[in-house]
């Protein structure tokens, strides 16, 4: 365990068993010939959740990325929310677009990403969560498919990071409060 770490949350093998359980959801629902399936990863936090379900889905894909921002220069969100890598596609309107989001704390940011995409005109668009934080929500928002439900603390591992660290430990784990409130 990293020195930084107060103790896991979810380990390497509880990740392993909960990728491999909703791939198989997401084959059952986007396994149908009429579907275009697009997963759309949210950089950066999501990309190693994103590589790791793709490797488990049967279902023919492609992939994406949006990079957006809700988050200021400290630990807490502003609000609001910021593209800073746009989806472009001339088939969105075959896509069935899957949002591949590592957290959802308040739900702002998969919300307004949900209808933006729907008002694009995307065939139809779900989201996929590794880690929900439902005492966080400030908006009414479920994700489709969620990997785990964890309490109020401020994780990191696994993509997710404190200041662009910790992101490549293979757990998720709650950062010692030290680190983050100096």
């Amino acid at each position: 365990m990293h020195k930084d770490v107060e103790r896991i949350l979810v380990s390497e093998q509880e990740i392993e068993e909960i990728v491999g359980r909703m791939a198989r959801q997401i084959d059952a629902d986007y396994g149908k010939e009429d579907k275009k399936l697009l997963l759309l990863c949210i950089l950066k936090g999501s990309v190693v959740f994103m590589g790791d379900l793709m490797k488990h889905l049967k279902t023919p894909l492609e992939i994406d990325f949006m990079r957006v921002s809700s988050y200021g220069a400290d630990t807490k969100t502003t609000g609001n929310i910021n593209i800073i890598l746009d989806l472009v596609r001339k088939d969105i309107k075959q896509c069935d677009i899957l949002i591949v989001e590592d957290i959802i704390d308040s739900g702002r940011t998969l919300s307004y990403l949900k209808r933006y995409l729907e008002f694009k005109g995307a065939k139809s668009v779900k989201t996929c969560t590794l880690l929900d934080k439902p005492e966080r929500r400030e908006v009414k928002f479920d994700a489709d498919y969620v990997g785990a439900v964890i309490p109020d603390e401020f994780v990191v591992g696994y993509g997710l990071d404190y200041d662009e660290k910790y992101r490549a430990l293979p757990y998720v784990g709650v950062l010692k409060r030290d680190v983050y409130s100096k």
